[in-house]
């Protein structure tokens, strides 16, 4: 994994720890972003070409979620490099003494991400005794079986496709990474007449302008299958999602997918940001001076965390999506109203909001550590 030397400002990174066991092929880093709220909070994320650098952008945007949705926790992240479809026994073995070297590390609870299931966190858990989105046979919410996160977006579509001109019966949604988030955001969608034209994975696109099958495609996924096995629709490459038509585009994969290079293919009215920091800088401004408005992850996303957060401290699954819709409706309401009234992006008005609550957190701290 590259280093980041001279990183940090003064909301964090509180701690970076790096953990090497050559012996089993073990590369990992934990960032711990901000502890002011409390511990931090935040997924482990597995896949072959993680970096430092994406470990610290993603710690950070878990600071701003945790603090915008009001939770009792600081942000944090852990990358673990390698490919997360090896066999299970090597999964097992890598997460496990990765999760077991940071068993002190009580500033940081591990949580799912993209590679990783509520499988992995009851091996952690094992390790260190603290995760969050366990199995349900051990007092978990699992959020992917029942997709908090996909919840959360579903909540935030109602209440910003007004302020996009939009109306969600009928609105034809494209979905990059059709995965744990992907799939459970086209299901409740769906579910209030919006229409599924074209969902990726990595191994393709599929795209049929008059409406895929949800609940098929998403036994297909469940099965092991690619999008590509869907009998209907075009067969496209991966990024041919970006050329979609639609009114809804949801990315729920990997980071900075969309860039200034690439922005201008994307024709959408409003973006709903299901992964985290999926778009640079540079594109978001691009897609605001053409009128689309996008969503920001923090706040569009946060849906796993509350759940993970509440799964926690004990709470049941109804009440755990009582909160997310709650408390995502809320923000989503507040940040495009602001955003409009001072003409700024909503990430800068969703920003401002996190980033208030986070220092407001660090001044009640003894010397305003972090």
């Amino acid at each position: 994994m590259s280093s980041m030397p001279g990183f940090g400002d003064d909301l964090g990174p509180a701690k970076v720890v790096h953990v090497r066991e050559p012996g089993i092929g073990l590369a990992a880093v934990l960032v711990v972003d901000n502890v002011a709220r409390g511990p931090a909070l935040g997924g482990l994320r597995m896949a072959p070409d993680v970096t430092l650098e994406e470990c610290a952008r993603l710690a950070r945007a878990m600071t701003l979620k945790n603090s915008a949705a009001g939770l009792a926790h600081g942000g944090g992240k852990s990358v673990l490099a390698g490919d997360p479809r090896m066999p299970a026994a090597d999964k097992e073995r890598l997460i496990r003494a990765f999760a077991h070297a940071l068993r002190n590390e009580s500033d940081y609870i591990f949580g799912p991400d993209m590679g990783t299931d509520e499988g992995c966190m009851a091996w952690v858990k094992d390790e260190t005794g603290r995760a969050s989105g366990l199995p349900a046979e051990i007092g978990g919410i699992p959020l992917d079986e029942f997709g908090a996160t996909g919840w959360g977006l579903c909540q935030c579509a109602e209440v910003a496709a007004p302020f996009a001109k939009l109306t969600l019966a009928g609105a034809r949604v494209a979905v990059q990474g059709f995965g744990a988030v992907g799939k459970h955001a086209a299901r409740f969608l769906a579910e209030r007449g919006a229409i599924l034209v074209a969902a990726s994975d990595t191994s393709g696109t599929v795209h049929e302008p008059r409406g895929l099958d949800v609940a098929a495609l998403i036994a297909l996924k469940e099965a092991g299958r690619s999008v590509l096995d869907c009998p209907l629709g075009r067969k496209l490459d991966r990024d041919a999602i970006l050329d979609v038509e639609c009114d809804i585009w949801i990315p729920a994969a990997r980071p900075d997918v969309v860039r200034e290079d690439n922005v201008a293919r994307l024709k959408a009215k409003l973006v709903l940001q299901g992964a985290n920091i999926p778009f640079t800088p540079g594109a978001e401004s691009s897609l605001a001076r053409r009128g689309v408005l996008v969503m920001p992850d923090f706040i569009a996303n946060a849906g796993g965390v509350i759940c993970a957060a509440m799964e926690y401290r004990g709470a049941t699954r109804s009440q755990a999506f009582d909160a997310i819709a709650e408390k995502i409706r809320a923000n989503t309401e507040a940040v495009l109203r602001d955003a409009g009234r001072r003409e700024v992006l909503p990430r800068e008005a969703a920003t401002g909001l996190a980033v208030r609550q986070v220092r407001m957190a660090m001044g009640r701290r003894r010397f305003g550590i972090l």
